[in-house]
């Protein structure tokens, strides 16, 4: 097999493959016998007609199979002939095949690039301490009894600052309601009727909670709002609202007694002391998880300090534009609407380029240390990430092993795992320096 390599730039590079008459010969008549076995043709018996009247009427669709057999294979021949590190290939063109039975064609393909690695084994990192405090119980504790609290009426004082504040209220600028001022914006901006309402500094609205200290149930309030200059909404920015505020309600919140019966209440048979040990075991588990993320975050940092290189603009303009869609989806999750993603589109390319370029160097380090090490995704990892999958969403793994096939998504699934396998290396040979305290909460 003949290969050219021609290195343009942006770590682009275009091979020209050619085939020996011979290898390909070879595969054409074991094509061609294939069809002269099964074909009807006018004049001859099944399997009886010559191979050149079997090559002249069959030849598109000999040549066909051929290329779906060998350009593929031959395509990774030539990659590993050259000892290419190729990131990605880009497209396969001018595929043409000789009247001596030669094959050529073309293939485009993005190389990663070039880079020496520095010592990765036993990168020193700082961890926190994984020890839980009682403090950290009893805050857990408290939290539990925050959740499971119950909300009693207050019926004959006026509100105060920590009470609930069951309310309706209208809101207007320039005595027009803000529901046509400002449709698009949240509708606990304009009004509400039963809102519960927590009488907390900064909560809700600037300087709402404060307003209403004192109110008593039955009685409407004028609350008078000015909105900031970069208020979010531009039709509300630096303008003062009114809003007509009707309390129905006081409410007082009252957590349970902290003893057995609260904690039979959350686990039934359980004691205040099975709870304790139970939320202990929780958060010895969380701590364990943020140990692994600090060994991870502190390996990629170093590796990413220790190694420069410049990326393919290609692969990083591919990967920013998903990055930018994983930004946009996570913010109308929250909901930002597509006139305030609109107004903040540079914020959002630049931060997705960001992404983009740091999840790429990673991607290139990390694969780069896979092959030293040798590190590869078998079977079994990948039959068992298609369990894991399938689990989640409660399918079979050949159902999933099924969908992801039909997306073209299998390699990505791969690709996770080697990643994850080299992080997982990487970080059980870091060496730890020293612990760092974690300050109490």
């Amino acid at each position: 097999m003949k290969v050219e390599v021609e290195k343009q730039p942006g770590s682009v590079s275009k091979l020209q493959i050619e085939l020996p008459p011979e290898e390909v010969a070879k595969e054409w008549d074991a094509i061609a016998n294939s069809f002269a076995r099964f074909a009807k043709i006018p004049g001859y018996r099944p399997g009886k007609a010559p191979r050149t009247v079997i090559d002249k009427r069959f030849r598109r669709e000999i040549q066909d199979e051929l290329t779906k057999k060998l350009v593929s294979k031959s395509y990774h021949e030539a990659v590993e002939q050259e000892q290419l590190r190729v990131a990605s290939l880009t497209n396969i063109e001018d595929i043409q095949f000789g009247e001596d039975k030669s094959m050529r064609f073309r293939a485009t393909v993005v190389t990663a690039p070039e880079f020496e690695l520095p010592d990765y084994k036993n990168i020193s990192v700082q961890l926190p301490d994984t020890k839980v405090s009682e403090a950290e119980v009893d805050a857990a504790l408290e939290r539990l009894r925050d959740q499971s609290a119950d909300f009693v009426d207050v019926p004959r004082r006026g509100l105060q600052m920590g009470d609930f504040a069951v309310i309706d209220f209208e809101g207007s600028v320039d005595t027009k309601p803000i529901s046509e001022i400002a449709p698009q914006a949240s509708k606990n901006l304009q009004a509400g009727k039963k809102f519960w309402l927590h009488l907390a500094g900064d909560n809700f609205l600037p300087k709402f909670c404060e307003q209403l200290v004192g109110q008593k149930a039955g009685e409407t309030r004028l609350v008078i709002v000015e909105f900031p200059a970069d208020f979010p909404i531009k039709e509300l920015a630096g303008k003062k609202a009114d809003y007509a505020v009707t309390l129905r309600e006081i409410k007082e919140k009252v957590p349970p007694p902290l003893d057995d019966a609260f904690a039979a209440k959350l686990d039934p048979g359980k004691s205040l002391a099975d709870l304790r040990q139970m939320i202990e075991h929780d958060i010895e588990h969380a701590k364990q998880h943020d140990l692994e993320r600090a060994k991870e975050s502190q390996i990629l940092r170093y590796l990413h300090e220790h190694i420069q290189f410049e990326l393919p603009p290609a692969l990083l303009q591919n990967e920013t534009r998903r990055a930018l869609a994983e930004l946009v989806q996570r913010n109308r999750e929250h909901g930002v609407t597509d006139e305030m993603l609109k107004e903040k589109e540079k914020e959002l390319i630049d931060g997705a380029a960001g992404v983009a370029a740091q999840r790429l160097k990673t991607n290139f380090i990390l694969h780069r240390i896979a092959d030293r090490e040798k590190i590869q995704v078998t079977k079994e990892d990948l039959d068992l990430r298609l369990r894991q999958e399938a689990a989640r969403y409660d399918i079979s793994p050949e159902k999933m092993r099924k969908e992801l096939q039909q997306k073209d998504a299998l390699d990505d699934v791969a690709e996770q795992i080697l990643l994850g396998k080299t992080l997982d290396f990487l970080k059980a040979n870091v060496s730890i320096e020293s612990t760092v305290k974690e300050e109490k909460p």
